[in-house]
């Protein structure tokens, strides 16, 4: 790199045809290359050059010159094995990760980033605070909740489930497989086969994982006859579905191939859109505020080139997003031509401690599978009409969301989401059987607690500090005498020596309000 940005090379953009592109890339006999080549549909064909020594394909643009680049804000990382496009099936390459910074402090800082990005990661901490495991018995991408990760999973269901009723919807749990007619009929074998786990026999029929789990809702719809009056229905569902993706994509809980997707529809008519998707704009709030999300990147899709669906509706719908985000009084950002072919859509990204944006929220209104399904309802004239459908997850998955959340809070959970809430720890065995009484009437009250033991009092506490126990209750003779417990939280230090109901009334207080002790 020293060497390159000494001789000062420029950096020159031609175009060339396709079969010129294919001339030189054979003549180099780089076959890599080639499938770059075939990958890309424009025309004209873009190399760059860096002086006389070097070219590539490439789309750019780029500096003037090597010599723009400042040789004290560059850093090579690492190197490692990678397989060509993430396909265990391919060759093993090798892969050389830098980065270049306009000046030191910039690099700098994205050095610390990048190291505070890797005590966050939450495949370490996953493994640290035994909260999950992926593992190869049961064939990669699917996730082992283990008991501590299960009861956070637990927290965000619950949270949940209970907005959503109050919201006005109905509840489903529906199958992980159908018959392959099903995703016929849906368009997904025709595409997102690519996406999807190959078909197996039962009885002679064919049958499918799901991919997702709109058709279940829609066969769901179609169980009766709607009248203009039942709208708006709203349906939900924790649906847990299962996608093919490359060994080589997969990346702990960020990208799997068996995920629980807080999924739901909203079957309206045609002037009720905008009001429906102001209540779910008004449900994403709340839902991610909860978890200690407030800040968002918020785009919205519109109409692409090829589509389906007739101007007016599109217009209709378009326009009932806008109005819904201005009456919202969000900020965002119009994508252009860059919503799905069947309705445009609004999609949220929180922002987490690192200033690193997430995408979860979607709210996607779809005029393609109430066709394909053929739904839908009597309206005030006795005439059949189609309803407008809206996909839309506040989470995204329940498994993507938690990798955030661990990453978000590196694994120092809150109080009230976090896995075990007070540990007990005696000065000695001796205090055990008191230790026991306390652990059961903090049960009792809904606290998750644990006793621990069989170390003497400075390793108990730093293992609890070092497992992130948010509060720690210490017995020794003189809380037995007195019938106390000498409290220590993580977020507030030192809270001194309380009676057992006081500890008890003031952590309920504390979950209840999502506040630390």
């Amino acid at each position: 790199m020293d060497r390159i940005i000494g001789k000062n090379l420029p950096l020159i953009r031609e175009e060339v045809s396709r079969e010129e592109a294919e001339k030189r890339i054979m003549a180099l006999n780089e076959p890599y290359k080639m499938e770059i080549l075939d990958s890309i549909k424009e025309e004209p064909i873009t190399i760059y050059h860096i002086g006389d020594e070097w070219w590539d394909l490439c789309a750019g643009p780029h500096v003037e010159s090597t010599g723009n680049i400042n040789r004290k804000a560059v850093e090579l990382e690492s190197i490692a094995g990678a397989y060509w496009r993430g396909d265990t099936n391919m060759p093993m390459l090798q892969r050389i990760y830098g980065t270049a910074w306009e000046n030191e402090e910039q690099l700098k800082a994205y050095l610390h980033f990048k190291e505070e990005a890797k005590r966050r990661d939450h495949r370490r901490i996953g493994q640290d605070l035994d909260l999950f495991s992926i593992q190869d018995e049961a064939g990669g991408g699917l996730v082992f909740w283990h008991p501590k990760g299960a009861i956070v999973r637990h927290i965000i269901e619950d949270a949940w489930k209970k907005i959503h009723i109050q919201r006005g919807y109905d509840l489903l749990y529906t199958p992980h497989v159908a018959k392959a007619d099903l995703w016929k009929i849906s368009g997904h074998l025709d595409f997102y086969k690519e996406n999807m786990f190959d078909q197996m026999e039962i009885e002679e029929e064919s049958y499918q994982l799901r991919p997702m789990n709109c058709p279940y809702h829609i066969l769901v719809y179609k169980r009766k006859l709607h009248s203009y009056r039942d709208f708006p229905i709203r349906v939900a569902e924790l649906g847990t579905v299962y996608r093919y993706e490359l060994s080589g994509s997969l990346h702990g809980l960020f990208r799997v191939r068996g995920f629980t997707q807080d999924d739901a529809h909203i079957f309206c008519l045609d002037d009720q859109i905008k009001d429906e998707i102001r209540g779910v704009l008004d449900l994403s709030e709340v839902v991610l505020l909860q978890f200690g999300f407030d800040k968002y990147e918020v785009n919205l899709s519109t109409r692409p080139e090829k589509s389906v669906g007739d101007d007016d509706i599109w217009e209709k719908a378009t326009a009932a997003l806008k109005d819904a985000l201005d009456d919202k009084g969000w900020t965002y950002q119009i994508d252009g031509g860059g919503g799905a072919f069947y309705g445009p859509k609004i999609d949220l990204k929180i922002e987490d401690a690192l200033g690193r944006k997430w995408q979860c929220s979607t709210i996607q209104v779809d005029f393609n599978l109430p066709w394909r399904f053929d739904i839908s309802y009597i309206d005030s004239n006795q005439e059949k009409k189609r309803p407008i459908m809206i996909h839309r997850a506040v989470l995204g998955s329940l498994e993507r969301f938690f990798g955030v959340l661990i990453e978000h809070y590196a694994g120092d959970f809150p109080l009230w989401l976090s896995p075990i809430q007070a540990r007990l720890l005696p000065v000695t065995d001796t205090q055990l059987e008191y230790c026991y009484e306390v652990h059961k009437r903090l049960k009792a009250n809904g606290i998750r607690a644990e006793v621990c033991s069989g170390e003497r009092l400075p390793k108990l506490i730093r293992t609890s500090e070092k497992l992130k126990i948010p509060l720690m209750a210490v017995v020794g003779p003189k809380e037995v005498e007195t019938q106390t417990v000498t409290v220590r939280s993580r977020f507030g230090g030192e809270l001194g020596t309380m009676a057992v109901d006081e500890f008890i009334n003031r952590t309920k207080n504390a979950i209840e309000k999502r506040t630390s002790l």
